[in-house]
């Protein structure tokens, strides 16, 4: 049998971290490692239980979830944890900052508990999960800010349907939902991804999110 996934759930709010617990815990393929109220003690747990997944909210006393996220994933750690943030608000100054700060994924906390459940397996499987709601936040209120003002059409190295492939990432949809875009295998999408990450350098679809605004390369 396969290990379950790991997680550690961080939330100040005791009633909120019950209920996530709960839902966790009810699945034969994950387990809660752990739980906490705060992000300095979600960073110190997370080195003791070395979980695969941290569920982190970001507004929370001692140290908030951006700057827990950046201790725990950031690009100076040697060994980065997995983080999901799970917020209740749909975008601001803090998700924007929690995405540069290395996170994995992003959920809103009225998202179903399917939803949440596949968030933590996307993330632990080396994935990245951006929910289309909060890529259209995202772009919408920092695409200005992230996106230079003459973007350098020569520096690109992508072709025609990378980039193709890019804005639809950009737009929050997933594999399946490229591949049926384009009418192509979702084997093919995934090639297509995973190519357009190693040539620019990037670990996940989120950053691929915030590089091709950053870049100019999507609008």
């Amino acid at each position: 049998m396969t290990a379950p996934i790991r997680v550690l759930v961080c939330d100040d709010q005791a009633l909120v971290r019950t209920g996530l617990v709960t839902i966790i815990d009810a699945q034969p393929d994950l387990e809660v490692a752990g739980e906490c109220g705060d992000g300095q003690t979600a960073v110190e747990e997370a080195g003791r239980l070395n979980p695969d997944v941290v569920v982190m909210d970001v507004r929370m006393p001692v140290l908030d979830g951006i700057a827990a996220t950046r201790l725990l994933a950031g690009a100076e750690v040697p060994r980065p944890v997995k983080v999901l943030v799970v917020t209740t608000f749909n975008l601001d100054e803090y998700v924007y900052q929690a995405l540069r700060a290395g996170a994995s994924g992003f959920l809103l906390k009225d998202a179903p508990p399917a939803q949440l459940l596949h968030g933590i397996r996307t993330v632990a499987s080396g994935a990245a999960l951006l929910a289309p709601e909060v890529t259209r936040e995202l772009v919408g209120r920092f695409a200005t800010r992230i996106r230079p003002a003459k973007p350098d059409p020569h520096d690109n190295p992508l072709t025609p349907r990378e980039l193709e492939v890019l804005h639809l990432i950009a737009d929050g949809l997933s594999n399946s939902e490229i591949a049926a875009t384009l009418v192509l295998s979702q084997e093919t999408i995934k090639t297509f991804v995973s190519r357009i990450l190693t040539k620019l350098g990037l670990r996940d679809r989120v950053q691929a999110v915030v590089y091709a605004y950053r870049h100019g390369l999507v609008t």
